[in-house]
């Protein structure tokens, strides 16, 4: 009866030992990357900068309202202005620095053409920040 060294019983049943050879090679690799890596991240250049004393600005830029009655009178901050009034103070408006919002108010009764007349002329005068003002329906109780 010969017997082969690779042969036996006992080699069909599960390998009970873990092989410890990759998982060692693979911390070595991870401890020489972190030892090439963590100086680099020290690494830093002293530069002696200078310094600077700002407050910051809290000045908020003017807003112009204008409102649109029902009837098509045009109110510039609760002044009646006429149309080529209207166009001169937009220029003034858009000439400032910082360019003030326009906060416009149209009453639901006007036609939608005198409010678009109103945003053209300030469009054409230069004013590019146009905002609209609505009222909030009323809660519901």
């Amino acid at each position: 009866m010969a017997m082969s060294p690779f042969s036996s019983d006992e080699d069909d049943g599960v390998m009970s030992e873990i092989n410890m050879t990759p998982l060692v090679d693979v911390m070595l690799v991870l401890l020489i990357i972190f030892i090439v890596t963590i100086p680099a991240m020290n690494h830093a250049v002293k530069i002696d900068l200078p310094k600077a004393s700002s407050q910051p600005q809290d000045t908020k830029p003017a807003h112009v309202d204008v409102a649109v009655q029902a009837d098509g009178t045009v109110l510039w901050n609760e002044q009646i202005v006429d149309d080529t009034a209207l166009q001169a103070r937009i220029v003034e408006a858009s000439q400032q620095t910082p360019q003030p919002e326009l906060r416009l108010r149209a009453d639901r009764k006007v036609a939608y053409e005198r409010v678009a007349d109103v945003m053209s002329a300030a469009q054409s005068g230069g004013l590019s920040k146009i905002g609209f003002v609505t009222e909030p329906k009323p809660a519901l109780k």
